[in-house]
């Protein structure tokens, strides 16, 4: 068999959209050289936003067999596995702790493969292959660092394996359980969540507001528009951040639109007040963003979570992430999720250090979720067996 070629791009662009999307996975969109590009092509990723891209890429003979996005990055913004304590301790150390490199989707926390293979595996030689390639541009360009950001279960433990730093933190999501309809839903819960769900819904039926859900062929200007503008009301808000510009967003109408679904809300003269943008692929839904200019009680609710929990249940997708944070989502039936990163760390002390700091931030994380999964709307009460390890 041919021997193994690493090679590093500096774009998406290199890399032929049909040889990168043949390794991707049948479930995640974000990792889609239609959405990695159309980030790289707006500018919000590249040298002026701190994101410089350095994929790595490895060949046998002339095909592609196997690639991982990785970035080269001066700070830590939107990434949402957070190494901000990590910096400041280098810092005491008399270290510096950027540049860093990152595996990851840009201002994006979603799960998914990093590690981009041929069959969808974890071929032993092609990881080795793409975690050499990254450490090789670590000692390049003097990282101190390399992060692996919101990986799967399998590429975690494939990474610990090879002596990563392996992190966990969690999330909240949707897990369809074989609900034929909204209601077999709620009939999981116990009568005072039930209850609250069934308000909430109501409130935001009788509103005075048109609900609606798009798929992306079928948003006209107006809903684009409006999508663009509720984006830029959340992040103008307090701790908001602007990643995107309104260019990503004219990019994925021209070229992402068929993984897009929005639900809006409309005024009496057809304009779209309040609405999320969302991402499908195969059996999973992911929501991504919120916004409005009018307020109207439990809308959010109802446009960031019921629809959409609806729409999957419709559709039989198993799975809906609602974006990160907020325990709010565990009483609407979004429940405790581990999140999976591994880091390497190229000074030995810090290194040392980091590898205690995340052992012990486990044994509190898996606490936290028994106590957050007892707290669930479910009449079960038990925690999954994930948070209880």
């Amino acid at each position: 068999m041919s021997e193994l070629r690493v090679e590093i791009a500096n774009s998406l662009s290199e890399i032929p959209a049909d040889a990168w999307d043949a390794l991707v996975g049948e479930h995640n969109p974000f990792i889609e050289h239609g959405f990695l590009s159309a980030l790289e092509r707006s500018g919000c990723v590249g040298y002026k936003a701190g994101w410089l891209p350095v994929h790595v890429t490895v060949y046998r003979d002339d095909a592609l067999v196997a690639a991982m996005p990785l970035y080269l990055k001066d700070n830590s913004y939107g990434e949402y596995i957070f190494d901000w304590g990590w910096a400041e301790a280098a810092y005491s150390a008399g270290l510096d702790y950027y540049p860093k490199l990152v595996s990851a989707v840009p201002f994006t926390p979603v799960t998914g493969r990093r590690l981009l293979t041929a069959g969808g595996g974890l071929d032993d030689a092609l990881v080795d292959a793409l975690v050499a390639g990254a450490l090789a541009v670590a000692e390049k360009t003097g990282a101190s660092s390399a992060h692996w950001l919101f990986v799967t279960e399998q590429e975690h433990e494939a990474l610990a394996a090879r002596g990563l730093i392996a992190r966990l933190t969690h999330q909240y999501h949707w897990t369809n359980d074989g609900y034929q309809s909204f209601d077999d839903y709620l009939a999981a819960f116990r009568s005072p969540a039930r209850k609250n769900v069934r308000k909430e819904r109501r409130k935001a039926e009788t509103c005075g507001l048109d609900l609606v859900l798009k798929r992306g062929p079928e948003l006209d200007d107006n809903d684009w528009n409006g999508l663009w503008r509720f984006y830029r009301d959340t992040t103008s808000r307090k701790w908001g951040q602007p990643y995107l510009n309104k260019r990503f967003f004219k990019e994925l109408r021209e070229r992402f639109a068929h993984r897009v679904v929005a639900a809006l809300a409309y005024n009496a003269r057809g304009e779209p007040v309040a609405g999320t943008l969302n991402f499908h692929k195969g059996q999973h839904l992911y929501g991504r963003y919120w916004g409005c200019v009018e307020e109207h009680d439990a809308l959010h609710f109802e446009l960031c979570y019921y629809r959409l929990i609806e729409l999957c249940i419709d559709n039989g997708w198993t799975r809906f992430e609602a974006g990160a944070q907020g325990s709010h989502k565990i009483q609407r039936g979004l429940m405790p999720a581990l999140t999976y990163s591994a880091h390497v760390i190229v000074d030995p002390g810090l290194s040392r250090g980091i590898r205690r700091f995340v052992e012990r931030e486990a044994l509190v994380l898996r606490a936290e979720m028994r106590g957050m999964a007892r707290r669930g709307p479910f009449k079960r009460d038990e925690p999954d067996e994930d948070c209880a390890q």
